[in-house]
């Protein structure tokens, strides 16, 4: 009987490039991240030759920049680390927090982008988390993405308050299961902070939030909601901002009322008339 040839032994495990180290970013989203530039402009910079990783001039976008290395524009270098930065934005109704409008619904990228002075324009930023598009209040935007997902994790527990102007009267028994924690057709809500503050208006704080989460835990007990404002995120709140207003958060006011300690520090311009110490 013929012997069944051999298998080849199994080769071992390639060990991960990058095991231990931190891994290199790409080019263009690094001068975006660094605030020499948004990321769509970088693009055109590094194509046209204006851009450099030690030295050598590089053309792709999508280049890895080493931890170490050395980048320039025009010549003049670039820090790689900036700061944390966040924005406290008054979102109007009927705009959408995407970066893309939908038919002829505009975003609330349109409405903020054009007020930021040039030290700010010149960073990528993300919306941290969304409202919907008839909800008005408080929307937080950064430049750095970590602070997108410790604010919008449900793990960290930051509260989110709500004001609801709803249709059907409110009284304290009809909100009671929200304080209790109630079952969702996408599984358990947590328990809720409410606080009625008359017959058609409700407060609720969640700790998590899902898609249309409040409406839904309202409409759930009965309660249909006819508007929606976010009145606070963690600490922050909105306090007497415009509608389609900003204005730039304190270092203190992230690391305390976000409980963000934020990346390591780079050397920034010196504080302008943005920055105030409370919401």
């Amino acid at each position: 009987m013929p012997r069944k040839p051999e298998r080849p032994p199994k080769s071992p495990p390639r060990p991960n490039r990058w095991e231990g180290k931190e891994k290199p970013d790409w080019l263009s989203r690094a001068l975006a991240r660094a605030g020499a530039m948004p990321q769509k402009e970088a693009e055109a910079a590094i194509k046209a030759g204006r851009v450099s990783i030690n030295g050598h001039v590089v053309k792709t976008h999508l280049s890895p920049v080493p931890p170490d290395a050395v980048l320039k524009v025009d010549g003049l270098p670039v820090r790689k680390v900036a700061p944390t930065l966040v924005l406290a934005f008054h979102k109007p109704a009927g705009v959408l927090s995407s970066t893309a409008r939908q038919h002829r619904t505009g975003t609330v990228f349109e409405v903020l982008l054009p007020q930021l002075p040039t030290e700010l324009a010149s960073y990528t930023w993300h919306a941290v988390g969304r409202l919907d598009v008839d909800t008005t209040g408080l929307l937080l935007f950064t430049n750095d993405d970590k602070l997108v997902a410790h604010v919008t994790s449900p793990e960290t527990l930051l509260p989110k308050r709500y004001v609801a102007t709803v249709f059907s009267t409110a009284d304290e028994e009809r909100v009671a299961p929200l304080r209790e924690g109630m079952p969702l057709d996408d599984g358990p809500a947590r328990p809720a902070v409410v606080r009625v503050r008359d017959e058609h208006t409700v407060e609720v704080t969640l700790t998590e939030g899902r898609h249309h989460q409040v409406k839904r835990m309202l409409g759930a007990v009965g309660l249909p909601a006819r508007a929606l404002h976010r009145e606070a995120v963690g600490d922050i709140t909105l306090g007497d901002l415009p509608e389609g207003g900003f204005r730039l958060l304190t270092d203190a006011e992230v690391r305390e009322k976000l409980h963000y300690t934020g990346r390591a520090p780079a050397v920034v311009a010196p504080p302008t008339a943005l920055e105030t110490e409370d919401a």
